[in-house]
């Protein structure tokens, strides 16, 4: 439609720019330096993680009037990746029993038979191979266990069963499954092969041991960042980034759920006076680690994960 001269309309019309973590992924592959940058970088996302077109400028002759800003932070749960970082424990197998606990043997005829009512042979282990995501799979099932104690099973993916320096070929391996043959690995020793890892694929101990004491992702970011609107290369504000909530949001009182404020448009921060973004002016948003031990913390965050800016206002426009 055509562009009606002289006459713009204003329109309450927030603008908003997003940092994206990719499941499986860690923050350091969406961002690996020190500062997050907002409404700089706007191609190839979706409506979901922005509304503008063009990076650090407003769409065509448009001005704005910052009212207020927030800091949205998703608080999803996060996935691990599959085998990009494998955890191995050759040197240390692990003895496969069966339900009663009793030992799984390979005989002197290539039999598996369970080590009972005299029978003999070589004590059939395993070895495990496995991916960060299964490792955290069998934490948590440790954690909820009463004996604080996680069952593999046999025949998944990553368990390698030997007899000796004998491995088992697959038919061996299902009849060690069909007589119930499993692994047990304790919790403290899924913590030790975790600690094992590179230090960065390490995840950040807020997704180690969530709602355990270790805090929050949303508290290790609003707590160690600080924040910075600027237009037209000047500060126009700079503070930690506790003091932008987020006003948005799930909310709950039980301990299970972290928000970054209560969900309601009016409680956020909000400018003493509103802050004017001219027609094709530059503006972006900062969001530093300024502590360099924590840094390394925070870049092992996995995705999924959304931090968004708000600059919440009122867009001025042609009438069209």
């Amino acid at each position: 439609m055509a562009i009606v001269q002289g006459i713009r309309e204003k329109v309450h019309l927030p603008i908003y720019d997003s940092l994206s973590v990719e499941p499986g992924k860690q923050l350091r592959e969406a961002e690996p330096s020190s500062t997050l940058k907002f409404f700089v970088d706007v191609q190839k996302k979706t409506k979901l993680e922005t509304n503008l077109q063009s990076a650090s400028l407003l769409p065509h002759y448009n001005t704005f009037e910052a009212r207020a800003m927030r800091v949205v932070i998703s608080d999803l749960p996060p996935e691990f990746p599959e085998r990009s970082e494998t955890i191995s424990l050759t040197d240390s197998p692990y003895d496969v029993t069966d339900d009663e606990d009793n030992p799984i043997l390979l005989n002197a005829d290539g039999v598996v038979v369970v080590g009972t009512g005299g029978a003999t042979g070589t004590p059939i282990t395993a070895d495990l191979d496995l991916g960060l995501d299964r490792v955290m799979e069998l934490l948590r099932e440790a954690r909820e266990s009463e004996e604080k104690i996680a069952i593999i099973d046999v025949d998944e993916p990553g368990v390698i069963l030997s007899a000796g320096t004998t491995e088992l070929g697959d038919a061996q391996v299902d009849d060690v499954a069909e007589i119930g043959g499993s692994i047990e690995i304790s919790r403290g020793e899924l913590e030790f092969i975790i600690s094992e890892l590179d230090e960065k694929f390490q995840p950040p101990a807020e997704q180690l041991r969530p709602n355990d004491g270790a805090g929050t992702v949303i508290g290790k970011l609003i707590y160690n960042t600080v924040t910075t609107l600027y237009v037209g290369e000047k500060i126009m504000i700079q503070m930690p980034t506790w003091f932008f909530p987020a006003g948005a949001g799930p909310y709950s009182e039980k301990a299970g759920i972290t928000t970054h404020g209560e969900p309601s448009p009016t409680a956020t921060f909000r400018f003493a006076e509103p802050i004017y973004i001219d027609k094709q002016q530059n503006f972006r948003v900062e969001m530093e680690v300024p502590d360099t031990d924590t840094l390394k913390e925070i870049q092992k965050i996995y995705g999924p994960m959304n931090i968004w800016v708000v600059l919440d206002g009122y867009m001025t426009r042609d009438v069209q």
